[in-house]
């Protein structure tokens, strides 16, 4: 079963296209003119209360049938909707207000593919398709080592030295922002050895008595006890180390930035549309990450497929991966059926195509998933999982909180 599972990934991940009656361009990361975001003006906002609580579904969202029926947002709703909030570390929080350079306004026009059936409510759909990495030389290598976990209960995925792409509602419920997002951590994948790491060293005064000190009888039988103790939880560790399970180590948010269409003042319809940010990292880490890039239409995808991993809660603190084709899409939303449970919302969906003028494939970024999702579909109610699209607005909003005034850009 392991190797099946270890030949089955390395086929997804290298897997393309071979058919000679394909384009071999339509595979291919094609750059994009990106439009600026600039920052006009930064109000000082009321400190969060940070009371709201975790919000994985929405009740009602805006969907591919509702959608063509929406206007085309003007150029001042759109700088509405991508202004945004920043937290910082000590709880305080400012709204900036944004104006775009360079935006050729274009008429909304839905993209749809085949209809799917309605579904019932759930989020593993038929035979469960998810793989638990357990391998240790896939979980800490990319990409799987991209992917993080919030101490939420969310996924996020590494998109420079610095900074963590995840879903907004991941930290903020579209009102407030939800308990324990005021001390956020970022846990990034590790591995012991197995032998379990470091073992624990006893207080001072244990060691105080163990050198030369004039402990009682019952100080040494404790710290007996205590040893053994520690003994056997650095054993479990280990054994949970040998079974493949991730170990994490976590460092704090400096700053949570969120677009204003999630969170205050965006149109109900569209705020699913809204639902990513960006976390900055108290510390650098040293691992290799995943960078951005334009979502495509379906007819671009390999085969339709898209790719993500996450830790759902089902799995205890096991990365899971996923793969599977798009159902359908609009302009800023992904829906698709890949199975998943709640815990890896958040996670970076990536696909690996070659870049231009090279013989080189890679990886990128085009969309965060948001989760489980209620949709109107022609008046009936459907359930997806969908994912918000890496658009080149929002591209060149997440290009400006990594770089601030400095950020160039020009091309995605």
């Amino acid at each position: 079963m392991e190797h099946m599972l270890f030949w089955l990934i390395c086929f997804m991940l290298g897997w393309t296209i071979t058919d000679g009656s394909e384009v071999e361009q339509d595979f291919m990361w094609h750059l994009r003119k990106i439009p600026r975001l600039v920052s006009e003006r930064t109000f000082h906002l009321t400190s969060p209360t940070f009371e709201a609580d975790a919000k994985m579904v929405l009740k009602r969202a805006c969907g591919i049938e509702c959608q063509k029926e929406l206007p085309a947002p003007s150029l001042l709703e759109l700088e509405d909707s991508l202004s945004y909030e920043t937290v910082f570390e000590n709880g305080t929080r400012t709204l900036t207000r944004v104006k775009v350079q360079g935006l050729l306004l274009e008429p909304t026009q839905n993209i749809t593919t085949k209809g799917a059936p309605v579904r019932r409510k759930r989020q593993v759909y038929g035979t469960d398709s998810r793989f638990s990495i357990s391998d240790k030389r896939f979980l800490t290598n990319f990409p799987f080592n991209t992917a993080v976990k919030l101490s939420t209960g969310c996924s996020g995925i590494l998109i420079s030295p610095n900074h963590v792409l995840t879903a907004a509602h991941c930290v903020h419920d579209g009102k407030d922002y939800i308990k324990g997002s005021k001390k956020l951590r970022v846990g990034l994948l590790k591995m012991r050895n197995k032998g379990g790491g470091k073992k624990r060293r006893g207080s001072k005064k244990s060691r105080r008595e163990a050198n030369g000190g004039d402990p009682t009888e019952g100080s040494k039988v404790n710290l007996k006890e205590r040893t053994k103790a520690g003994r056997r939880k650095e054993s479990a560790r280990g054994q949970r180390v040998a079974e493949g399970r991730p170990s994490f180590q976590w460092t704090r948010v400096k700053h949570t930035h969120i677009p204003k269409g999630w969170a205050a003042g965006g149109r109900a319809d569209t705020a699913l549309d809204y639902d990513y940010a960006l976390l900055e990292l108290k510390r650098a880490h040293k691992k290799k990450y995943m960078e951005l890039g334009i979502s495509p239409t379906i007819k671009k995808l390999q085969g339709g497929m898209i790719h993500f991993s996450g830790f759902d809660h089902d799995r205890a603190d096991q990365l899971v991966y996923r793969f599977c084709s798009v159902s359908d899409e609009s302009n800023d939303l992904l829906y698709q059926y890949c199975d998943a449970e709640s815990g890896s919302t958040g996670s970076g969906i990536y696909l690996r195509l070659k870049e231009p003028d090279k013989n080189t494939w890679k990886r990128k970024i085009i969309a965060v998933y948001s989760g489980h999702q209620w949709v109107d579909v022609q008046g009936v109610q459907k359930d997806y999982n969908v994912a918000v699209r890496i658009t080149p607005l929002k591209f060149a909003q997440i290009c400006l909180w990594m770089h601030g005034a400095e950020a160039n850009c020009t091309y995605g």
